[in-house]
């Protein structure tokens, strides 16, 4: 065990987080996403929602400021009626630990699910909102 570390975070997952450098990308997904067909390391988080993690993650990651919108939504499908109140969360969450207005950038699912093959790691959650997969882009650290 190690002081500081959300208990969330597992040593996979710290480790991956770790390995990544300045404008890699993380992928949230949601429960059904395909994480396994759809990226070459796959780390599980079942039975954790999707906010826990990305509120644990941004504790230790940081946003990458220098890219315009540097984290990304599924955007609904045309003609989808579903509400995605997680969006809302997300934006709390991230309102809280960035100070980076507008940083949502909206991209169709086939357009989501080909940056996601090209993401450096994909975190399957347990997360059974609809439209809950987000990608982060990572930023410096300049400290």
């Amino acid at each position: 065990m190690l002081k500081g570390i959300p208990k969330i975070i597992s040593p996979e997952l710290l480790k991956v987080l770790m390995e990544m450098g300045h404008g890699d990308e993380i992928v949230l997904a949601d429960g059904n996403f395909p994480a396994a067909s759809h990226g070459s390391k796959v780390i599980r988080c079942d039975g954790n929602s999707a906010t826990e993690i990305l509120e644990s993650i941004l504790e230790l990651f940081p946003i990458d400021t220098y890219t315009k919108h540097p984290i990304a939504l599924m955007e609904v499908v045309k003609g989808d009626p579903v509400e995605t109140p997680i969006w809302d969360e997300y934006e709390s969450i991230i309102a809280k630990q960035t100070s980076i207005e507008s940083p949502f950038e909206y991209v169709e699912r086939f357009a989501f699910y080909d940056r996601a093959k090209n993401a450096y790691a994909i975190i399957a959650t347990g997360e059974k909102a609809l439209y809950a997969n987000i990608i982060l882009k990572k930023g410096a650290i300049s400290e």
